[in-house]
């Protein structure tokens, strides 16, 4: 054999093995979560273990009622009841819901046992027992279901239709829908303002944040998120009139005046930011993103923030809930090959 070509076949069998070598160390991690990182401001306290279903599981929306923690699964369709243990966090029972399609989003309708579920590729919103998980019907909606909210002073049930651009409302009575919203992007995440009323929906595709009148079905105004790109997760600060909303595109988080309705300051964050959360008490800012970062921010005044803590969580680890009483937080891990789980953490100090 000629020396360069032996030469040639050498190196190629080494950057294989190098390259086989990489992507077992890749799949291990993706595979197998270990323990997050260490905080000096939040004591991890284990893994609840949620049931798996083929290779690959993604969570989608944690939403927390009480004691009782709903998990929505993007790839498997399945909807996750979390009856929470608040002392021994691993044992708590866990039930589930199957489904067709990816879930998403869910809203509780109070004093009813009654709850919303979007599901974005069958088009609908499913309605079921929030107790029992009991199954009842299936309102048609417009493409790419999402984000939902039950809003009070309207007694309506508001659902943001992603590719479609536009609101779908739902009579929770009757479980019928009773009109549309157009709007002018793509909404991802809606949360409402109680002092005004308003419903803030921000839209992913123009990196801008809408305020909605929802009793006269109409947009009142449209403000620019600059320098967020494609935000997603929003909540809001009632007492300071903050709003504060996480961007996909530029691991970051901007903090928007209520009534300047401008952004006042932004920060770095984890990198693919996707879901965010506010202690009112500890005046604190949770956010979880695809790069595998939980990002701890303290509210110093209305204008000022700074980064607390980056905790090393796992890739895909975007999406989580703040139990507002005892402030802990969970965390959705996407799983590969394993089961996937919520991560819970108990702040310290």
């Amino acid at each position: 054999m000629n020396r360069s070509i032996k030469r040639g076949l050498q190196i190629t069998a080494v950057l294989a093995a190098a390259i086989l070598v990489c992507l077992s160390i890749v799949g291990v991690y993706l595979a197998y979560p270990g323990t997050p990182g260490k905080s000096s401001f939040m004591t991890f306290d284990g893994y609840i273990e949620l049931p798996k279903h083929g290779l690959l599981n993604i969570l989608d929306y944690l939403t927390l009622d009480g004691k009782t923690l709903f998990v929505t699964g993007e790839s498997t369709g399945s909807l996750f009841k979390i009856d929470l243990n608040p002392d021994r966090p691993p044992i708590s029972p866990v039930t589930e819901m199957p489904g067709a399609g990816a879930a998403h989003g869910i809203a509780l309708f109070p004093d009813s046992n009654v709850a919303f579920l979007t599901r974005s590729e069958e088009n609908m919103v499913q309605v079921f027992d929030p107790k029992t998980l009991q199954q009842f019907q299936s309102i048609p909606v417009a493409d790419d279901a999402d984000a939902i909210l039950y809003v009070p002073s309207a007694k309506l049930v508001y659902v943001a239709n992603g590719d479609a651009k536009l609101a779908t409302l739902i009579d929770p009575e009757t479980r019928v829908t009773v009109g549309t919203i157009p709007l002018p992007g793509k909404p991802e995440f809606v949360a409402q303002d109680l002092q005004s009323g308003f419903l803030y929906q921000n839209l992913e595709d123009i990196s801008s944040i809408a305020a909605i009148d929802i009793g006269k079905r109409t947009i009142v105004g449209r403000w620019p998120l600059n320098p967020c790109e494609r935000p997603t997760g929003m909540v809001i600060d009632p007492k300071l009139r903050r709003l504060f909303a996480v961007c996909s595109g530029n691991a970051m988080l901007v903090v928007f005046d209520l009534d300047l309705h401008r952004v006042v300051t932004s920060l770095k964050i984890g990198g693919g930011p996707d879901s965010v959360a506010f202690d009112p008490i500890l005046r604190r800012i949770y956010s979880a993103g695809k790069g595998g970062k939980l990002t701890i921010i303290q509210q110093d005044s209305p204008n000022a923030y700074h980064v607390l803590d980056e905790i090393s969580t796992h890739y895909g680890a975007h999406t989580l809930a703040l139990d507002p009483i005892s402030h802990k937080v969970y965390v959705g891990y996407a799983s590969l090959l394993a089961h996937p789980r919520i991560a819970v953490f108990s702040p310290t100090k």
